[in-house]
């Protein structure tokens, strides 16, 4: 994290910066056009399999990954090969337009794993399916990608320029662009073999998704059940049939677990072991709860009296608390980011009035040395944000049955929550989408519409919906301009790549969503039997609105958890930060990882994750060298490769091509449960 003293406040040293940068700017070719249809159309379909990993990564757990360093690396191979066999220029900066398309492409999964299937889960939508509704969501998804995109643009004044926030992802795939085009350089080398690497781990990890559909054994391997099979311990076999901890071959959770932090793994695996290997079976056995876990028997029609109900507040709370206060220790950067992205609106508005503008007297101001003829003009961004929130708004009324007047104060919320998104991913590289979706469900838990209960619970969810989505593309959008401004590229031009690439998103978002529902109904309807997805978020979000509009209940117990746990998580991020040494801190417990173990009712999951940590930490020891400059590369092609495999045996499935043909390794399925009869838990 950058400290404030690290930002240019003065202006010699602004022009020494810039000097340097002029210095450096003559290693590259010289680009004559930036913007290049073959570089968004190259970045947009890179973009396509970002998007069909975060589709995946969302119904799972809730997560997703950028397609920044994706789109820089294999843009550069693929755009590389066209430029030798055209003989035409190719340069870092056409490399940027590359890596903003597939940005925008790979983006809009958000509402996709989360609101949109609570709401059928909720039987709020239309229709019972996705084919029935298919209009309303391709003019919302138009609608998030357009608002979101011209949303940013005035964001980026402030947030790259006057307070040239550090950006960390964005500032790695600016310095993997350069390393790229240095030519006959060790890090072009570097760059390349980078690019080989994300290549074969893509390739790999496909490949072995697809064989996980056909050979059980690629799928996961149920150790505790065989070990206790072959000891006669009932305890270990009961753990991995009804509690799911066993070992899945998760490639895409092997590379998040190489990429996260130590700690965050850890807390992880922690929260899953308290929640569902010790407390949960311990009141199962003594009475208080009913089942074992929710994804071991998918035959009652509701969660009430599982572990997985019981512990979902508490990890719904420390999740929430830690975001939260996360947001809250950056106090005096949020203060200069609210005050100053509402001066440049207000430029923005004296600009067109013909009046001067504002002067902005913080200590963050910086100096735009962009070309005038390369920014976005702002009579685009105004016109197109006009006349994207008119149709958000007309999409929401009559589509969703939104109130008007919802909607734009949703708007309204979205502006002040981007500032909040956009500062904590500048400077920790961490976007909080799930603590601004919850203030919104907050906000909007009570507003009528004219439709009894269901009418206000889907005001609740498509307001938060259409926040958590804002904030969302506006973080993506911005961070590619900050890309761009370290590269010295066209604003300009990275706005079309990015209209570009929101189009593609548009046309793959909902037919993604459709094959993965078709596939796999469990996803709109819990009682469709078990389910391969995790659902954490889609669940956080229908519990969330059941509660705030009257209708879900909380056992008292857990309610007091819930208390007790949101104040210790508050208290940690305090102490954490106040009195933490820095040489500590990556040792320090993540309550937001504990959390969502809780939520997450498989601990096949964090397993996952935890070998590829491991994976990560041998790797470490043994090639150093090679961790630093292809562990990022692996983990990306990883995570994107699984994300095309599950594609790929979605469409089986619909197609009814026979799986399973071998069940070695498989473990006999989970017995049927007995007839449901709830226990009398006191709730409030």
């Amino acid at each position: 994290m950058a400290e404030y003293a690290d930002y240019p406040k003065e202006k010699t040293d602004t022009d020494r910066v810039d000097v340097e940068e002029d210095l450096e700017e003559e290693e590259f070719i010289h680009e004559e056009q930036q913007f290049t249809w073959r570089a968004a159309l190259v970045g947009s379909l890179l973009g396509l399999v970002v998007a069909a990993s975060n589709m995946y990564l969302g119904l799972k757990i809730g997560w997703s990954f950028g397609a920044a360093l994706w789109g820089s690396i294999f843009g550069f191979l693929i755009l590389k090969a066209l430029s030798k066999v055209t003989g035409t220029v190719f340069g870092p900066k056409e490399n940027a337009v590359c890596q903003a398309a597939a940005t925008s492409a790979g983006g809009l999964s958000s509402g996709f794993v989360t609101a949109i299937p609570a709401m059928y889960r909720m039987d709020l939508m239309g229709g019972s399916t996705p084919q029935q509704d298919f209009v309303p969501l391709i003019l919302w998804t138009i609608c998030s990608a357009f608002f979101g995109m011209f949303f940013a643009i005035p964001l980026r004044a402030h947030f790259v320029v006057n307070q040239d926030l550090v950006f960390p992802t964005p500032r790695a795939a600016a310095e993997t662009i350069k390393n790229l085009h240095r030519a006959g350089s060790t890090a072009a080398q570097d760059a390349k073999n980078a690019g080989r690497a994300m290549l074969a781990s893509f390739c790999v990890s496909m490949l072995w998704g697809i064989m996980a559909y056909f050979v059980y054994f690629f799928d996961s391997i149920h150790f505790l059940w065989f070990i206790g099979k072959a000891v006669g311990s009932q305890a270990l076999m009961k753990a991995d049939q009804f509690w799911n901890w066993y070992f899945t071959w998760d490639f895409a959770f092997f590379g998040a677990g190489l990429m996260s932090p130590g700690n965050t793994v850890v807390c992880f695996n922690v929260g899953q072991l308290i929640a569902y290997g010790i407390a949960g079976p311990l009141m199962v056995q003594s009475g208080f709860l009913f089942n074992l876990s929710a994804t071991g028997f998918n035959y009652y029609p509701t969660f009430a009296g599982t572990a997985v109900s019981f512990f979902l507040w508490p990890g719904i709370a420390m999740m929430i608390v830690t975001a939260f206060a996360e947001v809250g220790a950056q106090g005096p950067a949020l203060y200069h980011g609210l005050k100053g992205g509402i001066m440049e609106i207000r430029n923005a508005i004296r600009k067109l009035a013909k009046k001067p503008a504002l002067v902005n007297d913080s200590t963050f101001v910086g100096k735009d040395t962009t070309p005038e003829h390369e920014l976005i003009p702002t009579a685009w961004w105004v016109s197109g944000l006009f006349v994207s929130g008119l149709m958000t708004v007309l999409v929401m009324y009559f589509n969703f049955k939104v109130p008007i007047y919802a909607t734009i104060g949703a708007i309204v919320l979205a502006f002040f929550l981007a500032f909040v998104g956009l500062q904590a991913s500048g400077e920790t590289d961490i976007n909080p989408t799930g603590a601004v979706a919850k203030v919104s469900q907050l906000v909007f838990s009570r507003i009528p519409n004219g439709d009894g209960l269901k009418g206000i619970q889907k005001t609740n969810l498509m307001c938060a919906n259409l926040t958590a989505s804002v904030c969302s593309q506006s973080v993506d959008m911005v961070s590619d301009l900050k890309t761009a401004y370290l590269l010295k590229a066209s604003p300009k031009a990275m706005f079309w790549a990015q209209f570009v690439g929101s189009f593609f998103a548009i046309i793959i978002a909902v037919p993604l969503f459709m094959l993965y529902t078709k596939a796999y109904p469990c996803i709109l309807n819990e009682n469709a039997g078990k389910c391969p997805f995790g659902l954490t978020a889609v669940l956080a979000w229908s519990q969330v609105c059941k509660l705030l509009t009257g209708q879900g209940t909380i056992p008292q117990e857990a309610l007091v958890l819930t208390g007790v746990l949101a104040v210790v998580a508050l208290l940690n991020v305090i102490i954490r930060v106040k009195f933490v040494p820095d040489a500590w801190k990556p040792y320090w417990p993540n309550f937001n990882a504990i959390g969502l173990g809780f939520i997450a009712p498989g601990a096949n999951i964090p397993i996952a994750m935890a070998v590829g940590w491991i994976a990560g930490r041998i790797w470490l020891r043994v090639s150093k060298q090679t961790h630093e400059k292809l562990m990022y590369s692996v983990s990306a092609g990883l995570i994107a490769g699984i994300g095309m495999a599950s594609v790929v045996t979605a469409a089986m499935t619909i197609a009814d091509v026979k799986g399973g043909i071998s069940e070695w390794g498989a473990r006999p399925p989970n017995p049927r449960p007995p007839p449901y009869t709830p226990l009398p838990t006191p709730s409030v």
